[in-house]
């Protein structure tokens, strides 16, 4: 009977620690993907620049205590469906009128919300 040659210990901790690596970084990877997207949706739909974009999308994960990728995952649906939870269409908006829109030169002046 023939012997396969085992890895030493240390060897096949680093395998595994390799590949807990990896996994985290593509879940990072597509985490951020995710929240560019969702950044794009905001700074589209609420004529603002990306930074404002990227600090509307961290106020409403705050405000909703929901995590940051999960509000852009929000964002994204309600891109395709239309339809999105009251609470976060509420902090959207709210976070909307706080951070922008950005006037573009030449275009129609934009109605902002009044205060509730």
């Amino acid at each position: 009977m023939r012997r396969v040659p085992s890895e030493p210990r240390g060897e096949t901790d680093r395998i595994a620690e390799l590949q807990r690596e990896v996994g985290q970084l593509k879940d990072a990877v597509a985490s951020h993907a995710v929240v560019d997207q969702a950044i794009g949706v905001i700074v589209g739909l609420g004529r603002m620049t990306p930074d404002g974009g990227w600090t509307v999308l961290r106020e409403v994960s705050q405000h909703t205590n929901i995590k940051l990728r999960n509000v852009a995952e929000l964002i994204l649906l309600w891109g395709r469906s239309g339809r999105m939870p009251d609470e976060i269409r509420a902090e959207l908006e709210d976070a909307v009128d706080r951070h922008g829109p950005t006037q573009i030169p030449g275009a129609p002046p934009l109605e902002r919300h009044p205060p509730e």
